[in-house]
């Protein structure tokens, strides 16, 4: 019975709120925090380049509780809707978020970010 309570607890009162990554290692990082009654339960963090429409996942995580409940799913298909026809690659390795990303069709790559971004400063927003 946890699981599924668990479970409506992601479809019912999670919220998705676009952030900025303050201090992140690029300056073009972005991230979709994920967010339960004012508390930060997971965050995705990703790069975006406008030029060429191409979004690289670098990193996936979620609290423990919240892990198998499809919150992880759910908030890459969000993802997918704010940026529709960005193609998404992904960096991460971790052994559950490559399963996440192999069920949700996002293929692994080495390189972060592209060539308009490597070594600019923050992108232009997207309207």
């Amino acid at each position: 019975m946890g699981r599924l309570r668990r479970r409506l607890l992601v479809y019912r009162s999670i919220e998705f709120l676009p952030s900025r990554v303050s201090g992140g290692t690029r300056p073009d990082e972005e991230c979709l925090l994920l967010v339960h009654i004012r508390k930060v339960v997971g965050q995705v963090r990703y790069q975006l380049c406008d030029r060429c429409d191409q979004g690289v996942i670098t990193d996936v995580t979620l609290e423990e509780r919240f892990r198998s409940t499809g919150l992880g799913t759910r908030a890459l298909s969000h993802l997918r809707s704010r940026h529709p026809g960005v193609r998404w690659r992904s960096t991460s390795n971790l052994r559950a978020t490559r399963n996440l990303l192999r069920r949700m069709s996002i293929p692994a790559t080495v390189a972060v970010g592209c060539p308009h971004t490597a070594g600019q400063g923050p992108r232009p927003r997207r309207p």
